[in-house]
């Protein structure tokens, strides 16, 4: 088809001569079908470059972010493809590398909500966007700028998509030109390959060419199509007549509390994933009791005064929400044994954060004991450990009060270290001291 052709010589153009300097290009790479499809073309590009130039050089990194709380039929296949990328890759020589992504620890999504409290996204309170999807690709980005001066980000956007996204789009634009400005990251360019392509194109081409990593297209049809719920998308030109309607289909966080109904989650399930009913079911749980004001302080986690008295969660709710979730996990992986909601480091982080705001009424390993009958290795059942709380138990055997307040002052200190964060220590010490004391005059 002539229109895929043009687009891979406009890419060979752009890689080989109008841009020809050291600047990495780097592909946000989501697994989707826009972001497919422009990979592969990207790829043939580059093999028709090499075919009639003799070399490729400039890499070109493949960025696929992980969110940790991403669809896990999503999760299974993006693995898949990365890994077939990899190897595809070396054995072709060509110089594409894949980079994977994750969110910090302290910027993790249960680390905020369950640890310290945070309501769970809405419109209003997006919080959850930069830290697990903006912050992880921005730092990548940040060191090939550092490295190279600049770097071209290549995004599969279209002006078909909607008509906010064309508008967008245009308003970055250059006219004659095929790189526009980043509208945040410095010294960053961006470049849209299939920015002309219509719907029915994008998936001519999933349907028509071999993926050049040896992937299977069809799979990805198929989940679109599993995933489509009352609302098309459909391929207009197919070159396969057993392919049915693909759908308008938006993958994303399962949890994903912004939208009020998860379509393509129920979708799943109707089509057969019954595995994923847990997980909706935990969601739609979380969406109904975020507004709950018996689920919420009355201050912010700054200790200012909430409006409408709805802070942070409070103690008990997040010790419920965690329990819940352990729950979840327990449920999915009678089935996907591999299955994994929540990392070891995140519930070492929530309960660090749970000393920090002196909730000490709920432990994490006893939830996690609770659920999976099993203890939890929190590394604090050492030998060593065990010593040290008997000598101080010994030391304070007469004023009881004194080795809570010790111990308190020591774990605080400890979760400090863990988040690589020594800011507000000497605040949370002194605020423990002084409830001590206070305690202890209200008490005489």
């Amino acid at each position: 088809m002539d229109f895929i052709n043009n687009i891979i010589d406009e890419i060979i153009d752009q890689y080989m001569f109008a841009d020809n300097s050291k600047r990495p290009w780097i592909i946000g790479f989501s697994g989707g079908k826009d972001s497919t499809v422009m990979l592969q073309l990207v790829w043939k590009a580059l093999e028709k470059a090499k075919h009639f130039h003799g070399f490729v050089g400039r890499d070109v990194y493949v960025v696929s972010n992980d969110t940790m709380i991403e669809n896990p039929i999503i999760v299974e296949y993006v693995n898949d493809v990365l890994n077939k990328i990899e190897q595809a890759a070396v054995e072709q020589d060509m110089p594409i590398r894949v980079v994977r992504t994750i969110p910090r620890l302290e910027d993790s999504l249960w680390v905020n909500m369950i640890g310290k409290g945070y309501p769970a996204p809405n419109n209003a309170f997006r919080w959850c966007t930069e830290r697990l999807k903006i912050k992880p690709t921005a730092r990548f980005i940040t060191e090939q700028v550092d490295a190279f001066g600049e770097a071209i980000i290549l995004i599969g956007t279209r002006y078909a998509e909607s008509a906010n996204r064309a508008r967008t789009m245009k308003s970055h634009s250059i006219k004659g030109k095929r790189l526009t400005k980043h509208p945040i990251q410095p010294n960053t360019w961006m470049y849209a390959p299939i920015r002309y392509l219509m719907l029915e194109e994008v998936w001519y081409i999933i349907n028509s060419m071999p993926s050049p990593w040896g992937a299977d297209n069809k799979q990805l049809f198929q989940i679109y199509a599993n995933a489509s719920a009352d609302d098309y998308e459909c391929p207009v030109v197919v070159t396969d007549t057993k392919h049915t309607s693909c759908g308008q289909s938006r993958f994303g966080c399962w949890l994903c509390t912004v939208v009020k109904e998860d379509k393509s989650m129920a979708a799943l399930i109707n089509n057969g994933f019954e595995w994923l009913k847990p997980l909706l079911a935990y969601r739609d749980w979380i969406v109904a009791e975020r507004n709950n004001i018996n689920n919420r302080m009355t201050t912010r986690r700054n200790g200012t005064k909430a409006v409408n008295d709805m802070g942070s969660y409070t103690p008990v709710y997040r010790a419920l929400m965690l329990e819940k979730l352990m729950e979840t996990q327990k449920e999915i992986q009678q089935n996907h044994p591999n299955a994994q909601l929540i990392t070891n480091q995140e519930l070492i982080a929530i309960q660090t954060i749970w000393y920090r705001d002196f909730i000490f009424d709920y432990k994490v390993s006893e939830i996690y004991q609770r659920i999976y009958k099993t203890d939890f290795d929190m590394k604090e059942n050492n030998e060593k450990l065990k010593k040290e709380v008997d000598l101080l138990k010994e030391v304070c055997k007469d004023s009881p009060n004194n080795y809570d307040l010790i111990q308190e002052l020591l774990t605080l200190q400890k979760s400090k270290s863990l988040l690589n964060r020594k800011r507000g220590l000497k605040t949370d010490i002194e605020t423990r001291i002084e409830n001590y004391i206070n305690k202890e005059n209200n008490a005489d």
